[in-house]
């Protein structure tokens, strides 16, 4: 059996108290913007988004898509397709960037590599040479509503020149995140957000799942940000880059506790009484520390949160992230006044397995 610290109970008391306002406070947000390196060991001919508990109606937009004021060149795949889905009572929406196949060849696709960005930059007018060697993409959606599971995938042929291609899951964490009106009136509200750890596999004995680090930087702005200001060399995402939020935190998903790895808000912690917005930067690296060789579990040298350098890998992946509070920093307005650019989130607090007692 597993318990909480006693120094995590309050945290439990506190979102006990706020679940009522959790379930009724309505939001209106976007999982886009962000870049992902293709490090499948694969030549990616596409990439999937899945969306759980949405409907193709919940889907606002697309990057590369219609509607962004710019052609769907800008991304090596054009246009995306958007499809509903329902498989024994699940239902959800796919965005599906995917190369075309003609004559035994694919007319594009995304190479395997190492590659480190800026942020928002693997695209054609991110200003980083990006081309066809170039080893990441740069994909984005937006919606109304919270979609309950978010999976990332690369889509690598399922054979040789076959034209089929499979999901290969990508290791960039997908956050969700809820907005939660104030209990005192005339205070701002609390934005919660999680990130979870990739799932771990299916074994025939339980295994931890694949560990990430990832750093967080973030400030808040007295005016709106644009979804353009959320372009890796803008002022005010350097400026978010150079304020710390969590300088190192290993994520992993552990098979005998459903809240390890998992990156979470406190569920107490308000902007501040004069924002009118909040930046965030999230980068994710592999770990190539020790592992436990019988459960896959983690062994970094100096803890979960100080993260050495010989075991910090390869770069996976970056979001920059935003919310705009449209001057209602009192209450949470309806939908139609929200607009969301990213994964807006603030207070962020981490739930670190050892601080998990086992009895």
């Amino acid at each position: 059996m597993m318990k909480p610290c006693p120094s995590l109970r309050p945290l439990v008391l506190s979102l006990g108290l706020l679940s009522p306002l959790w379930a009724a406070a309505s939001v209106f947000g976007t999982l886009g913007n962000f870049d992902v390196v293709n490090d499948t060991g694969q030549t990616a001919h596409g990439f999937e988004i899945e969306l759980e508990g949405l409907h193709l109606g919940d889907i606002t937009d697309t990057f590369g898509g219609a509607g962004r004021g710019f052609p769907t060149t800008v991304e090596r795949y054009g246009a995306p397709e958007v499809t509903e889905y329902n498989v024994g009572g699940v239902f959800g929406v796919r965005v599906t960037y995917k190369a075309s196949f003609a004559a035994g060849v694919w007319n594009v696709g995304t190479p395997s590599g190492v590659f480190s960005t800026p942020g928002e930059s693997c695209w054609t007018g991110g200003g980083i040479g990006y081309g066809p060697s170039t080893p990441c993409d740069h994909f984005g959606v937006g919606t109304v509503g919270n979609a309950s599971q978010t999976r990332y995938s690369w889509l690598v042929e399922s054979s040789p020149g076959s034209g089929a291609l499979s999901p290969v899951t990508a290791a960039l964490p997908a956050p969700a995140w809820q907005v939660i009106p104030s209990p005192v009136p005339a205070q701002p509200p609390v934005v919660v957000a999680r990130i979870q750890a990739p799932a771990p596999p299916e074994t025939p004995e339980p295994q931890f799942g694949e560990p990430v680090w990832v750093k967080v930087y973030t400030t808040e702005f007295e005016d709106k940000i644009s979804l353009e200001e959320l372009m890796g060399g803008d002022p005010k995402i350097k400026l978010a880059k150079s304020e710390t939020e969590i300088e190192w935190q290993l994520l992993q998903t552990d098979p005998g506790n459903p809240n390890a790895g998992q990156l979470e808000n406190g569920g107490l912690a308000a902007v501040g009484d004069k924002s009118e917005s909040v930046v965030r930067r999230y980068e994710f690296y592999h770990y190539i520390g020790a592992f436990d060789s019988e459960n896959h579990e983690a062994k970094p040298l100096l803890g979960d949160s100080n993260a050495d350098p010989s075991e910090v890998g390869e770069f996976i992946g970056a979001q920059n992230v935003a919310i705009n509070l449209n001057g209602n920093i009192a209450a949470v307005p309806e939908p139609s006044t929200w607009l969301m650019l990213g994964l807006g989130m603030a207070g962020l607090v981490w739930r670190r397995r050892d601080l998990i007692q086992r009895n």
